[in-house]
C-alpha cells in the first residue's frame, strides 16, 4: 500500500495509493476537523459532560484528525490509537501535526481486531475508522468485532463507527451493530454522502431530547468551534429522533 500526500486550496490530504481521501487537515487550522464525517464522529460528546471521555480507544489513525481534536479539547482524556501500518503514524507526525505526547497519546501498531480480542481494559469511547486502499473494512465490520468492542466499553460507553454508505452491504453493517448491541445502535448517512456514522450504546441509560442535544451542541460549538447543529437538524428528520427523543 502506497501512502501519498496531496494539497489543494490550503487543505492537505492523505491517500493510500489512490484518489480516495483517507484524511485531511486544513493547514491553517491543524486541530480542526476538516471532513464532515470526522465532525460527526464527535456526536457522542453531546451525550455527556465536558469531563467525558477519560479513556478513548481509536482504531485507525488516518491523518489523526479525531486524535488531535480530542487531545486539544478533552485535555483529561487518555487516547490509545491502534494503527496497522507504522508508515501512517509517521505520515501523521510529519505532515499532519500529530502531537508527540506518549503520556496522553499511546500509539499501538497492529491489527485493530486482534487488539480488541486481547485487550482487558475498558474505554468510555471507542472510535473505529479503518479501511484499506480499496476502502474495505475487513474484520472491523463483523459481528465478532462489534461484540468485542461492546465487551471493552465502560458501563456508559459508546462505540462510534465510520461506515461507507455507498457500499452495498451498508444495511448489513447496521444489522451487525444492532445484533451486537441488543438493538441499541443507530446509523445515519453523513452529509458528505460517502460515509455513514453509526453509534452503539451499552445499556439503556438516558434518552436525551432534541432540545437537550441542541443545548449540548451549542455549548460544544462555543467551547471548541465544532458545529454539530446541522447534524442534529438532519437527525431530527429521521426516525432516530421520533417523538423528539434520541432513540438509542
Amino acid at each position: 500500500m502506497d501512502i501519498d500526500i496531496s494539497e489543494e486550496a490550503g487543505v492537505r490530504y492523505l491517500h493510500f495509493g489512490s484518489s480516495w481521501i483517507q484524511g485531511a487537515m486544513r493547514i491553517a487550522r491543524p486541530f480542526a476537523l476538516e471532513l464532515d464525517y470526522t465532525r460527526e464522529m464527535m456526536l457522542p460528546l453531546l451525550l455527556h459532560d465536558d469531563a467525558w471521555p477519560r479513556k478513548v480507544l481509536q482504531v485507525g489513525l488516518g491523518a489523526a484528525s479525531v486524535t488531535k481534536f480530542l487531545y486539544r479539547h478533552r485535555p483529561r482524556a487518555k487516547l490509545t490509537v491502534v494503527e496497522i501500518d507504522p508508515r501512517v503514524t509517521a505520515a501523521a507526525r510529519q505532515f499532519f501535526r500529530l502531537p508527540d505526547d506518549p503520556a496522553r497519546i499511546d500509539i499501538r501498531h497492529g491489527d485493530g481486531a486482534d487488539f480488541m480480542i486481547r485487550s482487558k481494559l475498558r474505554y468510555d469511547l471507542i472510535l473505529v475508522d479503518g479501511f484499506d486502499a480499496d476502502a474495505r473494512a475487513g474484520r472491523l465490520d463483523t459481528l465478532p468485532f462489534y461484540l468485542d468492542c461492546r465487551a471493552r466499553l465502560a458501563n456508559d460507553g459508546l462505540l462510534c463507527v465510520n461506515l461507507l454508505s455507498r457500499r452495498k452491504d451498508f444495511s448489513k453493517s447496521v444489522a451487525r451493530l444492532q445484533d451486537a448491541f441488543d438493538g441499541r445502535a443507530i446509523a445515519f448517512p453523513s452529509c458528505d454522502s460517502g460515509n455513514a456514522i453509526a453509534l452503539g450504546k451499552v445499556g439503556p441509560g438516558d434518552t436525551p431530547s432534541l432540545e437537550q442535544l441542541k443545548a449540548a451542541a451549542t455549548h460544544l460549538k462555543r467551547e471548541t468551534g465544532l458545529n454539530l447543529l446541522p447534524t442534529l437538524a438532519r437527525l431530527a428528520q429521521s426516525r432516530h429522533l421520533a417523538g423528539g427523543m434520541l432513540q438509542l
